[in-house]
Order: structure tokens, then C-alpha cells, then sequence
């Protein structure tokens, strides 16, 4: 049984007997038979490895797992009905007359769909999922006849999912992390000390932020694990939307990125030019941008904020002969290629804290204006992190806030 989609039909049937405190009236709701409903509630309890309900006076009440679960459950639904009711607007899709579909999809098609929207190809999703590969493609295209529109387009290299697949994705995977926040609560309740905290770490954070964070919490827990994901900020935030990261680190965007996410400033960080110690122009007071230009630069990225700063406001693209010969956004790069030659780059100080007490790297006196950014964390702004992930979120804050003081 994978438990990041229990069986949802069951699902549905332990919400409504919550809710009426009745087996009967929730096998009504869910167009069952009673004792279907009740071996339901029992599969899923087997499936969770936790008792959600217990009888009482005739009538159900929840366990302290219960209580912790249904919360879980019902956000998870309500992100599965309102990811297919955006997947039927637009013209093409006749929206005003199809009624949302969600209540009949089963947890082996949304696993199915999340797989091939991952993977981009029924045969790699059928591996990630170890099953043949006409039992991936059959459980696909019968949520796509569920769906009644189109949800799978073949390309030379595999498939591509259409807007409307995207958008029940969206809320199939927001589901499957609710469920399996809900999955580690119960643990916890249980007495198991498990569970995963996802972050995506922007290049400032790695130094030393996020080491002391998930040092902090590895070593008040047994069995809690943190994954850490590089890469660049358009991915990261992507894979935050969807639910496959819990929380971003870094440099905060202004405007911010999307209505769907909250930022939360920790403090403001000051960006520098720098060089390697045996650098000419190292150790020099009262340099200017022009001081620097006849040397070769290592520029980040534009979509960065370090390369947005140096491109749009210092405008070093438009010198009549532009220093900048290299392009990356690895650190690792930086440090080597600057003790390779006369190389200047422009990058956070704190980013460099180690590199410039280790003595590899050294800011140049170079005043620059308007260039402090705003570190911090991005969440989405309906995320209810479990009690573990707000011990990570705590050190976090606590540890950002240090780094600047």
C-alpha cells in the first residue's frame, strides 16, 4: 500500500462519518452500502496503521489520530476538487456546463498522472511506479475519459500534459502532501520520531544558515530526515507550488512571485565586489566600477539578484567593451576560477563568510549603492506545517537571523 494516496473512496467515507458521527448517514453521502462503509473505515485504518474512529453511545467519535488525520484529509479533497475544477475552465473545455469530476477518480489514476507529469512518458512513468507499461497508459487515459477532456498530447520524445492535466496535477500533488503531513502526525501521535522536512536552498543559505538548521533539528530528533534541493530559483518555486518542497530559503522576490505564496523576511543582505587576495586591485582603498572593468568578470546569472543588480543597475553589459567573459552561479566555480587569474565577480558577503575567513576570497572597496536584498522564507500561504516542520521553520528563523548580527 503506497500511503501517499490511500484509497480515496475510503477517504471520502471516514470524513463524512466525522462529520455525522454515523456510519449509515456517511455510506449514504458516499453512495454506499453500510457494511461496505464500515469495512472502508477498517481498510483505511489498516492502510494509516493507526484506529481513526471508535464507536461510543452508538455513535463514532474520533481517536486523537482521527482528530489529526480528518484535517489532513478533507484539505487534501478540497485541493483535489479545486484542481479539477480549474481544469475545466476555458473555452475548450466547456466549463459552465461539466461539474467537477474528482469524486470519481481512484488513487491508482492521481498516482498514475503525477508519475507521467514527473516523467513525461508512460514508459518511465510505468517504471517509476514498477508496472507495466499498458497499465499506466490504460489507468491514464481512463482519468482522462473520467475528466471528459484532454489530458495527454504524444511528442517525438514521449508526452506532454495539456493546461487542463496541469491544473488537476497541481492539485493531486498539493493533496499527496497534505496526506502525507497527515501520514506523519500520526507517527508522531504514535510515538514514532519520523518524517521528511523538504527544503530548497538558494546558493546564500548553503553557508552556513541552513547546515546549523538542520544540524539543530537532527539533533533533537531520532528518525527525522531533511532533503535538500539545489537549483535555480524558477524550478525551486515551482516545485514549492506543487508541493514537493515545503519551504524555499534565500533571496526573497519583489514583486513577489505568485499569489499562492507568502514571503517572510529574516534580513536585509549587502552585496560585493570581490576577488581573489593576490588580486591587484585587493588591499586598494577608494575604488570605483571603472577601476574594475579592465579585468576579466565571473557574473551571476541575470535572473539572479546579483546579476540583476549588476546588470540593470550597474549596467556592466553596456560598457563599450563588457569585462564579463564567464557566466555561473556556482560558488564552487567562483572560488576556483578566481585563484586561476585577475578575476572579479559580484556576489552576497555572506554568501563568501567562509571563503573570505578561509582567506580565498576578498571584497574589494568598491562602494556600491542600493544593493542590499531581502533574505527569507517562502512558503505557500496555505501551508499547516506538521509540529516537526515548525521546529525546522524555528531554527531556521533563528539561525538567518544570527548570520546577519
Amino acid at each position: 500500500m503506497s500511503v501517499d494516496f490511500p484509497n480515496i473512496r475510503h477517504m471520502r467515507v471516514f470524513v463524512e462519518t466525522v462529520r455525522t458521527g454515523s456510519v449509515s448517514l456517511a455510506a449514504e453521502r458516499c453512495s454506499l452500502s453500510q457494511p461496505a462503509a464500515t469495512q472502508a473505515i477498517g481498510r483505511l485504518e489498516a492502510d494509516i496503521g493507526a484506529p481513526l474512529l471508535v464507536r461510543r453511545a452508538r455513535k463514532f467519535t474520533v481517536t486523537p489520530c482521527g482528530a489529526l488525520f480528518v484535517r489532513r484529509v478533507e484539505t487534501a479533497l478540497d485541493h483535489l476538487h479545486q484542481g479539477a475544477r480549474a481544469s475545466l475552465r476555458g473555452p475548450r473545455e466547456g466549463s459552465a456546463k461539466r461539474r467537477p469530476y474528482d469524486r470519481l477518480v481512484t488513487s491508482a489514476q492521481l498516482r498514475t498522472l503525477i508519475a507521467v507529469a514527473n516523467a513525461g512518458s508512460f514508459t518511465v512513468a510505468a517504471r517509476t511506479l514498477d508496472l507495466a507499461q499498458p497499465t499506466v497508459h490504460r489507468a491514464a487515459r481512463s482519468l482522462e475519459e473520467i475528466a471528459g477532456v484532454p489530458f495527454f498530447q504524444a511528442t517525438g520524445s514521449g508526452v506532454e500534459l495539456t493546461t487542463a492535466a496541469m491544473a488537476f496535477v497541481l492539485g493531486a500533488k498539493l493533496a499527496q502532501a497534505e496526506i502525507r503531513q497527515g501520514i506523519e502526525e500520526i507517527g508522531k501521535e504514535l510515538g514514532e520520531d519520523l518524517g521528511t522536512f523538504n527544503l530548497g536552498s538558494l546558493p546564500l543559505a548553503r553557508t552556513s544558515i541552513v547546515p546549523r538548521a538542520v544540524h539543530a533539528l537532527i539533533s533533537s530528533t531520532q528518525g527525522v530526515q531533511v532533503r535538500v534541493v539545489d537549483g535555480r530559483y524558477p524550478e525551486l518555486l515551482r516545485s514549492l507550488r506543487e508541493g514537493d518542497l515545503d519551504c524555499l530559503i534565500g533571496a526573497l522576490r519583489d514583486p513577489p512571485p505568485a499569489d499562492d505564496v507568502t514571503q517572510e523576511p529574516l534580513f536585509l543582505d549587502e552585496l560585493a565586489i570581490v576577488a581573489h587576495p593576490s588580486h591587484p586591485l585587493a588591499g586598494r582603498k577608494g575604488l570605483t566600477l571603472d577601476d574594475t572593468l579592465a579585468y576579466p568578470w565571473v557574473a551571476p546569472p541575470k535572473s539572479t539578484p546579483a546579476g540583476t543588480y549588476l546588470f540593470e543597475t550597474l549596467r556592466i553589459d553596456q560598457q563599450p567593451t563588457t569585462p564579463v567573459r564567464v557566466v555561473s552561479s556556482s560558488l564552487v566555480m567562483l572560488r576556483g576560477i578566481l585563484a586561476e587569474g585577475h578575476y572579479i565577480s559580484i556576489i552576497s558577503r555572506h554568501q563568501i563568510s567562509i571563503e573570505e575567513s578561509d582567506g580565498h576570497i576578498v571584497p574589494l572597496d568598491v562602494s556600491l549603492t542600493n544593493s542590499s536584498r531581502t533574505i527569507g522564507l517562502t512558503y505557500r500561504s496555505n501551508w499547516r506545517p506538521t509540529d516537526t516542520q515548525m521546529l525546522f521553520m524555528k531554527h531556521l528563523r533563528a539561525y538567518g537571523v544570527a548570520a546577519h548580527t
